[in-house]
């Protein structure tokens, strides 16, 4: 079966490309469009889509705030959002609020398909350029990162999780962590399941956030 795609931009050429694009693939199929935030909430409820790729600056209800609707439902679909991001602040919220992924509407459009391909199998995608600014917004926000690390990962994480952690804080792949820590990347997904069980994280993107909620990435961590 394919994967069921449900676009969301208030520019319709943004969608008309995507669908075009996805009209192509033997894959994905597009079973709605929505130019606002409250259209999109409507139709997760009648196209029950896989995968929502979203807008963040709609009218109305924006792509956070629907985002928070939809993925507040039972069974919700995968949240991918989507932005011109030029001069965004939304990033941290974006993610927040449980979206699985968060890209830039200049990257290739083949490279935003792999991405919905990629939330659709429940994983995580974060654009690097997106992890340099989430790290930079968050480091820069007054109060936003503690000084030491939480109390959260005392007694659960060991100290090879907390190396991981770390590295996927700031971006890394689980690959290059492998070269990083110059282990297997088997291994590195061990550590990356135990890190999501211990700490009650849904998916990869939640363990960037933790890493910088609880201080392993900031401005003496990296």
């Amino acid at each position: 079966m394919p994967t069921r795609v449900l676009l969301v931009d208030d520019q319709p050429l943004i969608r008309s490309a995507l669908r075009v694009l996805i009209a192509d693939t033997d894959d994905l199929i597009v079973v709605g469009e929505a130019g606002t935030g409250a259209e999109a909430v409507d139709l997760v409820l009648r196209a029950a889509p896989d995968v929502v790729v979203m807008d963040i600056r709609m009218p109305g209800m924006d792509g956070i705030a629907a985002t928070r609707r939809i993925l507040d439902r039972p069974d919700p679909p995968h949240v991918l959002i989507l932005t011109t991001f030029d001069d965004d602040e939304y990033v941290y919220d974006a993610l927040r609020a449980g979206a699985s992924g968060f890209l830039v509407k200049d990257m290739a459009l083949d490279d935003i398909l792999a991405a919905v391909r990629v939330v659709a199998a429940g994983d995580a995608l974060l654009a690097p350029k997106v992890t340099r600014l989430l790290i930079e917004r968050f480091v820069a926000a007054p109060g936003s990162s503690p000084s030491s690390p939480s109390p959260r990962l005392a007694g659960s994480v060991t100290d090879r999780e907390r190396e991981v952690l770390t590295l996927i804080g700031r971006g890394r792949s689980n690959t290059e962590i492998s070269g990083d820590l110059h282990i297997t990347v088997a291994t590195v997904k061990a550590h990356v399941a135990r890190l999501l069980t211990k700490l009650d994280a849904r998916d990869r993107v939640q363990l960037v956030i933790i890493a910088y909620e609880t201080g392993l990435v900031g401005p003496r961590a990296g």
